[in-house]
């Protein structure tokens, strides 16, 4: 398995390094906490769909959201099934992005374990069982459990079962933060990603184990947050994303190559790409986040729905405010639009029922909420056209 590292003194990767940490600094200061608390429960629900795009499950955002909303699940039982899915992945990522997640190293065997009982546990039993493309023989997928037979990812053969607590021992020390300068760190994200889907060590989910622990290892760096999301970025870019995976699962190209039984020339590459997907996510959300674009896009949308009498006027004047100044008292509302008080209550409750306002209690401030049927106009591109 080794190098477990990019060699010392890769300029490149360093010089990304740095410039990751010091964008993804800014993208919590864009907007009030109360807004990108819930723009961290969208990006949640995109992360997702686009790490279960990545595996083969296209989940559509809108039953994702209905799943998430209003526990709507499909008759459809495939349809169900990845709605269930996709509810586990978001949970999971709550988990990590609240902090309420295993206290343990990210790349520990414990936290790695701990991910997959947490995600396959709240699976449903058809999605817990894998079958030998040779034999046929079908396996359940014990959630938290390493595997105990002999795999093939592709041309790749991971190590043997018994084998596994020596390669994951070995991970846990090369990629535990004692050692290791936050530069080094960062720069060694992309090689724990790829040595992880090396190992291999569960009959299934080890993509998702492998995204989600480098989101939880961004977090803990302190350049993640629930803001931007590398699983879109990997997914936009999927052909690449493994075809880099495949090269840095080869043996070592000469005495050029490193020292070690596998390229290190292919796992800085891979790290280059890994880290460059990261700075183009964190670039895409920091452009999105932007206040002045975000109300143009807003208020564009919001006329439209106006004119389409499917919002009432006064909708834009209320939403710029949630926006702006992260919760509106609903006394301020006949100020804010104009109206008054029984005509401000009726705009109130018509946001709320469409979902564009959410408050905890009908006497709560009201805070501003993303409507799927919002976020094409609002967030372009951050789903795929839906």
């Amino acid at each position: 398995m080794e190098p477990m590292l990019p060699p010392d003194g890769v300029g490149r990767l360093e010089d990304l390094a740095i410039e990751l940490a010091a964008k993804a600094s800014g993208l919590a200061s864009k907007l009030r906490p109360a807004v990108l608390q819930e723009i961290g429960d969208l990006v949640r629900s995109m992360n997702c769909y686009y790490s279960n795009l990545i595996e083969g499950h296209d989940t559509h955002p809108r039953d994702i959201d209905r799943a998430l909303a209003y526990a709507d699940y499909s008759k459809d039982p495939k349809k169900r099934a990845l709605q269930l899915e996709a509810v586990a992945h978001i949970e999971i990522q709550r988990l990590i992005d609240h902090g309420e997640d295993l206290q343990a190293e990210t790349t520990s065997l414990d936290y790695l374990t701990w991910l997959h009982r947490e995600f396959c546990r709240r699976l449903p039993e058809e999605l817990l069982w894998v079958e030998n493309p040779d034999t046929g023989e079908r396996l359940r997928v014990v959630p938290g459990e390493l595997r105990k037979g002999w795999v093939q990812v592709g041309k790749h053969i991971p190590p043997d079962a018994d084998t596994l607590p020596g390669f994951l021992e070995r991970f846990s020390q090369a990629y535990g933060s004692g050692g290791l300068s936050r530069v080094r760190r960062i720069t060694a994200l992309g090689a724990a990603h790829h040595r992880l889907l090396w190992i291999h060590p569960f009959y299934d989910g080890n993509g998702r184990v492998a995204r989600l622990m480098s989101h939880a290892s961004l977090l803990r760096n302190g350049i993640g947050s629930s803001l931007w999301s590398v699983a879109r970025g990997l997914a936009r870019n999927v052909q690449r994303y493994k075809l880099l995976l495949m090269a840095a699962d080869g043996p070592r190209r000469g005495d050029l190559d490193g020292r070690g039984a596998l390229s290190a020339r292919a796992l800085v590459d891979f790290c280059e790409f890994f880290l460059v997907t990261c700075i183009d996510q964190v670039e895409f959300m920091d452009a999105l986040l932007d206040p002045d674009d975000l109300l143009r896009r807003m208020r564009l949308h919001v006329e439209e729905e106006i004119e389409a009498r499917r919002l009432p006027r006064g909708t834009f004047p209320l939403l710029r405010e949630a926006l702006l100044a992260g919760e509106v008292a609903r006394g301020q509302a006949g100020m804010i639009t104009g109206y008054g008080e029984r005509m401000a209550r009726n705009v109130v409750a018509e946001l709320l029922r469409q979902g564009y306002l959410k408050s905890r209690s009908p006497r709560s401030p009201l805070v501003l909420a993303f409507p799927i049927d919002a976020v094409e106009r609002w967030f372009p591109r951050l789903y795929p056209g839906m």
